[in-house]
């Protein structure tokens, strides 16, 4: 079977399994049409767009890049007049990794109820924003109000300064650092046995390869304990392949992340030498796919979330079937429109989301 062949079969498999979930019901993606065309390789760019002017970044003779854009910073609180307290913690001083913390105020009115704990990773493709990025920061709020949770968005080191897998790495030191229960609102106020691992766009990519590396560990006694992590939040996550999907042919002059544009980060983020077939980008690549039984060993649940308007939505698609396939409990979201970023940039996309996060986790907690 050629590489063509097979992603023919995988798509069409994504595209049997959200129609049996009554999703894209007036929608048909010409999936052989579109990889055997013209323009599907991923080498070919769109001409319209320059990708270092698109993101905001210049690079520089070293190799790292200097970034010029000029997203407001958001300081913490703990005005108990707000809804959600929030503040800063280190995590690894060398590294420069450090978490920010956000507390529902109705925790220290109702000290005695533990709340659910997020562990949250932001997006920017592994090579912009920050916790404290303003419209990350609003998200984190809303998603601690609306879900009455504990979220701790996990601020790790960029590319390509610090290329895959350290933004991993930082990801699970982040978990053993929460583990240590280092702070008085985690101690106090967090339900670890109710722990979830959340990730938007690239964020959702380094919350999978941060399950997949606790979950390659979970045969060692007390590896987390006492996190126990019940599911993975997987929205619009960032991912792809050196061959262009349906979605991405569909979408190539897409204005907020046009296909070309995802090239160039994964070629800033990737180890210098591989391609887009590498694991870090293609979840079916290494050993990913072997870790997924201990995952459904370990019975967590994914929820795999995005938008049709979303030129990475067919790779979050496909990732949802080598979830189930691997008998993972998967639970799907897409919807018509929108556009990569829209659960964290627009607020009515966002308030959707951050409900189906509620029932997901309620429905876990009473099991």
């Amino acid at each position: 079977m050629t590489t063509n062949d097979h992603l023919i079969l995988v798509l069409n498999e994504y595209e049997i399994y959200i129609r049996q979930r009554g999703l894209l019901k007036h929608t048909r993606i010409k999936v052989k049409d579109e990889i055997r065309g013209e323009g599907t390789i991923a080498s070919t760019m769109s001409s319209l767009v320059d990708p270092f002017q698109h993101l905001k970044i210049a690079l520089n003779s070293d190799g790292t890049i200097t970034r010029l854009r000029e997203d407001p910073q958001i300081f913490t609180t703990r005005d108990l007049g707000l809804p959600v307290l929030t503040q800063d913690a280190t995590i690894n001083q060398s590294n420069k990794t450090w978490a920010r913390i956000f507390l529902p105020r109705e925790a220290v009115d109702q000290a005695s109820n533990k709340l659910p704990l997020i562990v949250y990773f932001h997006g920017g493709g592994f090579v912009l924003f920050s916790a404290a990025s303003d419209f990350f920061h609003d998200a984190c709020v809303n998603l601690a109000k609306d879900t009455k949770s504990i979220v701790i968005s996990v601020d790790y080191r960029l590319a390509p300064e610090h290329r895959l897998p350290a933004a991993y790495e930082d990801a699970v030191e982040a978990l053993h650092w929460i583990k240590a229960q280092p702070h008085d609102w985690l101690r106090n106020h967090a339900d670890y046995s109710n722990c979830y691992l959340m990730g938007s766009s690239a964020g959702a990519n380094i919350a999978y390869h941060a399950a997949l590396r606790v979950a390659a560990e979970a045969g060692n006694n007390n590896y987390l304990e006492p996190i126990q992590i019940r599911g993975l939040i997987l929205s619009q996550a960032f991912f792809g392949g050196t061959m262009r999907v349906g979605s991405e042919v569909r979408l190539a002059e897409d204005p907020v992340l046009a296909p070309h544009v995802c090239d160039l980060l994964w070629e800033l983020s990737l180890p210098v030498g591989v391609d887009r077939d590498h694991e870090y980008c293609n979840p079916r690549a290494g050993d990913g796919p072997a870790v997924l039984d201990t995952v459904r060993k370990l019975a967590w649940r994914v929820l795999v979330s995005g938008y049709l308007g979303d030129p990475l939505v067919d790779h979050q698609m496909a990732l949802a079937i080598l979830i189930q396939q691997k008998g993972v409990q998967v639970i799907t979201h897409f919807n018509t429109g929108g556009h990569h970023g829209s659960e964290v940039r627009s607020p009515h996309h966002q308030s959707q989301l951050h409900c189906l996060l509620k029932h997901f986790i309620t429905s876990l907690a009473s099991k």
